[in-house]
């Protein structure tokens, strides 16, 4: 197995950036739905706007999740709507050397640790936090020799994350030993968690701007930390809003929404546009992709986005 030192050295020579490169990372568990098409064409818009490159990632890496055949239609669908990549496309799948060098790296710094705790347990003597209940550190000192392994935990006893995302005023902090608790990071099992795989696939690629939406902006602290501990450059940030149902819930794959389809492009453009509050008029409602995507790029205005803080964060 390669070591860490190794593929971070290969990554800094292969992903040195010279201008602007953003990405879309979708997992394959189902066809595209309006609020992953509002992800994909803002973060598409604002790499084309600033002269940059678009690359698209599939975060294949849990597969009991993935549906079979997920990944062809959405690269399909984003064909359709006029949304090309550059680049191949990658797929997390194939990278799993890479995780696995970044956790031995981490387990050798002392900075990651075995967890023998469920799931059910930590919910029982956990504080509910902003991305569920809080670790309460009951390995930190050891794993029990009488509780089987269940994952690899990140240290998260360090000072405040701050950070500045663009769609938010102010800088954003987050006291992860408060309010997440030591995260996981490999299952025992092999599987690796999305920050793990997030943050050595961004710098792989040579990630500049992470724009997705905002309900992961609690995720940036997590991954920001283990950028900062595996010696890789932390990006910055764009959070876009959220795309809900009429009952309130963040359109998903879970909650069955829609997919979008290519032959309405133009509509579903026009309505993703007008949801990141770039007001297109209503006479491209019937345009053909290319002509909307146009128009876009030459009135892409993110800092219409701007908006207090997200109240994710006690």
């Amino acid at each position: 197995m390669m070591s860490w030192e190794h593929i971070n050295r290969q990554t800094a020579v292969r992903a040195r950036p010279s201008s602007y490169i953003g990405r879309f990372a979708p997992s394959p568990t189902g066809p595209l739905h309006f609020g992953s098409l509002v992800a994909a064409l803002g973060s598409w818009l604002d790499a084309h706007a600033q002269g940059g490159r678009w690359a698209v990632r599939i975060d294949d890496l849990d597969r009991p999740r993935n549906v079979p055949g997920a990944d062809g239609s959405i690269l399909r669908t984003l064909d359709g709507f006029g949304l090309w990549w550059d680049g191949p496309v990658a797929y997390q799948s194939k990278r799993e050397e890479a995780y696995r060098a970044a956790l031995v790296h981490l387990q050798r710094a002392g900075l990651a640790f075995p967890c023998g705790c469920s799931r059910r347990e930590i919910s029982r003597t956990g504080r509910l936090g902003p991305a569920g209940y809080i670790y309460p550190g009951t390995c930190r000192a050891g794993r029990p020799i009488d509780r089987p392994l269940r994952s690899w935990r990140m240290l998260s006893r360090s000072a405040p994350i701050r950070f500045q995302d663009r769609a938010c005023i102010g800088i954003q902090e987050m006291d992860l030993e408060r309010m997440v608790g030591d995260f996981v990071i490999c299952r025992a099992d092999g599987l690796y968690a999305y920050h793990l795989a997030s943050v050595v696939d961004d710098a792989a690629l040579g990630v500049t701007d992470v724009v997705r939406g905002g309900d992961l902006l609690n995720c940036a602290p997590p991954q920001i930390l283990l950028q900062r501990k595996l010696g890789l450059p932390t990006p910055r940030y764009l959070h876009l809003p959220v795309a809900r149902d009429t009952e309130g819930k963040k359109l998903s794959k879970q909650t069955q929404a829609p997919p979008v389809h290519p032959h309405r492009a133009g509509a579903w453009l026009h309505s993703a546009l007008a949801f990141l509050r770039q007001a297109p008029p209503a006479e491209l409602r019937a345009a053909p992709p290319g002509e909307l995507l146009g128009w876009a790029l030459r009135h892409w205005r993110p800092q219409r986005l701007l908006n207090p803080p997200a109240a994710f964060w006690p």
